[in-house]
């Protein structure tokens, strides 16, 4: 008997007496089973830590440790993976045949043995036990796939809300943590601002430098304005073209341009080189904040950040104004 794989199942066979150990042998092995032999059931544990069978032939009573405590240590030290145990038995009384099920045979025949009986439960326990283990091995692969399809979920999830170029977070990922943080701040009736903010004079950049050199720029500054925000609720975004936006929960408008002056003054230690020789990147910044409620939406907050934006460029850009939307309580 092959099984799936083609290779000879492993029988143990288990009986102190020596005579029918070799008969229950010479049978398995004329099925075409590989055959172990033990004495008693001390023996087969043993064995068994060596080398786990496939199936095996349990007698009942014998010396030393007999077949009932051997079948209960089997299924305490190999648990899930313990072979199945046929148990042979002079015993045929209940209390017996229960005492075998309980310490954990799968089944059970009589002394003397019916042969033809035996062969057919050895084959159909075995045929069970490879159709177990292939049920088990299909879910193990099944449950391997998930796992793969669930970081691969994940990683297409992270990769759909970055930017491409500058690896921050992209405009879709913003519009869905300004709706989140907008609805979750008009519950708690907390303040929410923004901060939008444009690299000045970018065109002439790029005239300039070229544009692989005005990507490099949008890397250096996305980078600098990541580093810049420290809580695990703020985002920066890439709003578009050389545009970038800052999400401050529970932030008021004050708040926000102290962390604009911070952005303001690590772009200037940074010295990164305007199209004018001499002059270094700077960026405009927009501000507004607001305690979210149910006469107004999140794209006003976006509206008023916007003016003020332009407001500072109108004025001379590389500055910060704080745009007024509604009073907030400070």
């Amino acid at each position: 008997m092959l099984d799936p794989q083609s290779k000879p199942a492993l029988v143990m066979v288990v009986d102190d007496e020596k005579a029918l150990r070799l008969v229950l042998s010479h049978a398995m092995q004329k099925d075409g089973y590989q055959v172990l032999e033990a004495v008693n059931g001390a023996q087969c544990l043993e064995l068994c830590r060596q080398r786990l069978p496939d199936l095996i032939l349990l007698d009942a009573v014998m010396p030393i440790v007999d077949g009932f405590n051997c079948c209960a240590q089997l299924q305490q030290q190999f648990a899930v993976q313990c072979p199945p145990v046929l148990m042979i038995t002079s015993l045929d009384d209940q209390v017996s045949v229960d005492q075998a099920f309980a310490a954990g045979a799968i089944d059970y025949v009589t002394k003397p043995i019916q042969w033809a009986v035996l062969r057919q439960r050895v084959r159909r326990l075995l045929q069970t036990q490879w159709a177990m283990a292939a049920l088990h091995h299909k879910i193990e692969q099944e449950r391997h796939l998930m796992a793969e399809l669930e970081i691969a979920n994940q990683t297409l999830k992270r990769l759909a809300a970055l930017d491409g170029l500058t690896q921050i977070a992209n405009r879709r990922r913003f519009d869905e943590c300004l709706q989140h943080e907008w609805q979750r701040l008009a519950r708690e009736q907390l303040p929410l601002s923004l901060i939008l903010c444009d690299i000045d004079c970018f065109k002439p950049y790029n005239d300039t430098y070229g544009h692989q050199a005005g990507d490099e720029c949008l890397k250096q500054v996305a980078s600098l304005l990541d580093r810049a925000i420290r809580r695990p609720a703020d985002l920066v975004a890439r709003y578009g073209g050389e545009e970038f936006v800052v999400v401050l929960p529970n932030t008021t408008p004050a708040g926000a341009a102290q962390v604009a002056t911070a952005i303001q003054a690590e772009l200037r230690s940074s010295a990164i080189p305007a199209a004018r020789a001499g002059q270094l990147i700077t960026l405009s910044y927009g501000i507004a904040g607001v305690i979210p409620n149910a006469l107004m939406a999140a794209k006003d907050l976006i509206a008023a950040a916007d003016r003020a934006l332009y407001q500072a460029k109108q004025e001379g850009r590389d500055r910060i104004v704080v745009g007024t939307l509604v009073e907030l309580n400070q």
